[in-house]
């Protein structure tokens, strides 16, 4: 059998070498369900050298980008009302949104995932929800995401991933104007200010 071919990868990453997927793995891939792609790959991971978890999140970054990765996630149809026409409830839109911005900042793309995030706390301002309802459990979720992700940009400058210096300005900025007009939303209707966490982590922060 001839040797695979070859090809080099960058897209702003260190360079990797590739060979194409061998015929048979490929048919598992395309025919596996997802929770046996997740167990097989959570399994590679765990049991493979630190060079094989840097790799895999290199090829991540390099298929996040190719699908439009900073796509701004709509403020519409995030959420809606109750049958009371009151309260906010989530939408399977907010859980779109949510999952695509985990996927940016646990890939280490940290900074594209606060557009997203930003998008999600500006949909907020307006809205009215129960103290201990759905919505102030997802809000408390999204306050944790808004934390991973600032974690995430700071490991995104470490590792020198950041060529342009006016990004993370722009995006924490963007962010931290969002969340103090939530506040100040809160305030008004004497709610709970939810993004306590987020809050403290942009506070924190240092350029």
């Amino acid at each position: 059998m001839p040797a695979p071919e070859v090809a080099t990868l960058t897209h702003g990453d260190t360079v990797k070498t590739l060979g194409h997927v061998n015929l048979m793995v490929d048919t598992l891939i395309a025919n596996a369900t997802i929770d046996d792609l997740r167990a097989i790959t959570r399994n590679l991971l765990a049991t493979g050298t630190p060079s094989l978890a840097a790799a895999f999140t290199a090829a991540a970054r390099s298929r996040l980008r190719q699908t439009n990765a900073r796509r701004i996630a709509t403020t519409n149809g995030l959420f809606t009302t109750s049958h009371n026409g009151i309260h906010a409830i989530p939408t399977q839109e907010l859980d779109n949104a949510l999952a695509r911005a985990r996927s940016l900042y646990g890939a280490g793309m940290g900074f594209a995932s606060l557009g997203i995030l930003s998008s999600i706390v500006k949909a907020t301002v307006g809205l009215r929800w129960e103290e201990d309802g759905a919505m102030a459990d997802v809000l408390a979720v999204i306050d944790a995401d808004i934390s991973q992700a600032m974690q995430s940009c700071k490991e995104e400058l470490e590792g020198g991933r950041v060529s342009d210096t006016g990004v993370p300005q722009e995006a924490i900025g963007n962010l931290w104007s969002d969340i103090g007009e939530s506040a100040r939303d809160v305030e008004i209707w004497g709610g709970e200010f939810p993004f306590d966490r987020a809050s403290n982590s942009i506070e924190c922060w240092k350029f």
